[in-house]
């Protein structure tokens, strides 16, 4: 930025900067009292004092008419990567004059947007205008901004004027989810752990079990979960909710964050860990997401949101990998601690051929030279 940009810039948002009009009405009303009092005529003192007062006027009113304006924010949807954000913001015109032209401007982080989201608008006393845009994404993460500029050159055109709102922003971007049609790491899973997967599918097809406890009905209940005794005595439906069966232990989605990545292979993993999460989701799965930093996280929405926000870092204290089978994603063959028996390892790192590991749990190299998808669903 320019040093004039700079100036023009610091004039707009403490007091006025005149615009292209401005200056030439600036530069003519001292040519004209230059010229008046060089000859002493009174008809040049009446120009420039016109134009002055014309100026004055104009300087004036620009910051009168961003007075009375209320600007607040929806809430931001979280997307996954790939997918545009949907920014609503409302301004709300409290005052009794209509507010015309008025630029708004959303200043964006750079790490979300090139440039900066600009729109012209009106708006009439009394009344609010909502501008809704989107912000197309490329990268997950946790975008926060809160300026909002309000700027006008109202009625006359001849000084500009800029203030600022703090509407603060946060905006969720989530680890993009591939669509895995199949995933033989986790379908064959259960078979080859013995069962150690957690799921209450079962559960939800049988009629018969240990009873844990009584519910009101819901809509798509299965009708032989109805205690009909029960609905007769409070004269509503209540359905039996059944003890879930575990067998064994459940394997935990763990992404190493302690170990040096390489940034496109770190993006992989999270990729990779955010699609292989939901993916055991829709198959019935008890799956989870752990983390040096997070612990165990089992939810969908905390799931992708701690994906969303992680990078690799150094942690101060030590920790524990979980006592249960994991799948774990890490830069390299090797791992801090062993790995729990039955556990699977995805690495972003060399062959073993050439650092010579000695494992022993599954181990799956991932080369970030190749699409994920097909890596992930190949036998």
């Amino acid at each position: 930025m320019s040093t004039l940009t700079t100036v023009v810039t610091w004039l707009e948002s403490r007091w006025l900067a005149p615009a292209y009009g401005g200056w030439v009405l600036v530069g003519l009303a001292l040519f004209f009292f230059a010229a008046a009092t060089n000859t002493m005529a009174g008809w040049l003192y009446v120009i420039s004092g016109g134009l002055l007062a014309l100026l004055s006027i104009a300087g004036i009113l620009p910051p009168r008419s961003l007075r009375g304006l209320q600007v607040s924010r929806l809430s931001i949807r979280p997307v996954s990567a790939g997918e545009p954000l949907q920014v609503t913001l409302r301004l709300e015109n409290t005052a009794s004059q209509s507010k015309a032209p008025l630029q708004i401007c959303d200043e964006l982080p750079a790490s979300l947007a090139t440039a900066d989201e600009i729109t012209t608008i009106a708006v009439a006393p009394g009344t609010h205008y909502q501008w809704r845009y989107e912000i197309p994404t490329r990268r997950r993460g946790l975008y926060r901004w809160s300026r909002v500029r309000l700027r006008t050159a109202a009625p006359l055109g001849l000084f500009w004027c800029r203030r600022y709102r703090q509407v603060p922003a946060v905006a969720t971007v989530y680890p993009q989810i591939l669509p895995l049609t199949h995933c033989p790491l986790l379908d064959r899973g259960g078979e080859a752990i013995g069962q150690q997967w957690t799921s209450d599918y079962t559960s939800y097809l049988t009629s018969e079990g240990l009873t844990r406890s009584l519910r009101p009905y819901r809509w798509g209940d299965p009708t032989r979960l109805i205690h009909w005794r029960t609905s007769a005595r409070y004269g509503e439906l209540r359905v039996r909710e059944l003890e879930q069966f575990t067998a064994g232990h459940t394997i935990i989605i763990a992404l190493d964050i302690t170990s040096p990545w390489q940034a496109d292979g770190f993006e992989q993993a999270v990729i990779a860990a955010a699609s292989l999460y939901i993916y055991a989701d829709r198959q019935g799965f008890s799956a989870h997401l752990w983390t040096a930093t997070t612990g165990r996280l089992s939810t969908q929405i905390t799931v992708l949101s701690a994906l969303a926000a992680i990078y690799p870092q150094r942690v101060g204290q030590t920790y524990k990998l979980p006592n249960q089978p994991v799948i774990w994603l890490s830069p390299g063959a090797k791992t801090p601690q062993p790995l729990p028996v039955g556990s699977h390892h995805l690495c972003w790192g060399t062959h073993p051929s050439l650092d010579h590991p000695s494992v022993a749990h599954d181990l799956r190299f991932i080369s970030t030279d190749l699409p994920l998808q097909p890596q992930l669903q190949a036998p």
